[in-house]
């Protein structure tokens, strides 16, 4: 990887070396990576990326690592207005806040790995009916790979 890269392109007379490594650091690895982040922000717009971004907030990975109540409401109110009236984006505040003391620190909930896995436990411990406006919100939220891909 360091001996030296002759390029067809690269005139003989010129006298700096490139090393392959270089080459391919620089010229290829560098180009390619440049490529995908274009094609990535081509595909996904700000508003998209937004979605996806709160819906994070849900996820269960790392004892709900993530998981923040404004992030949640802000997410209804932007995305899922026409869902929820506005009495129970209200509501849904003090749901998430009771969802957090009772279900975040609950021992069945902590070896989750996905939003799909967290619904079914929600269903079978019953806390789907406690919690009934954070159930609609994943439901809501468990739709989104099948919007994203027809988008």
């Amino acid at each position: 990887m360091s001996s030296s890269f002759s390029d067809i392109i690269r005139s003989r007379r010129q006298k700096d070396f490139v090393t392959v490594e270089h080459h391919y650091h620089v010229d290829v690895f560098n180009s390619v990576i440049d490529y995908q982040l274009k094609e990535l922000n081509s595909r996904f717009s700000e508003q998209t990326t937004e979605l996806l971004t709160l819906s994070t907030t849900l996820d269960p990975k790392d004892a709900f690592k993530s998981f923040n109540v404004g992030d949640i409401c802000c997410l209804v109110k932007k995305f899922y207005s026409c869902d929820f009236f506005d009495q129970e984006k209200i509501l849904l505040e003090y749901e998430l806040q009771h969802y957090d003391f009772d279900v975040l620190k609950g021992v069945n909930f902590q070896n989750l790995s996905t939003i799909g896995e967290l619904f079914q436990k929600l269903v079978v411990t019953g806390k789907s009916n406690v919690y009934p406006l954070l159930d609609r919100l994943l439901r809501l939220v468990l739709t989104l790979p099948v919007s994203m891909t027809t988008t």
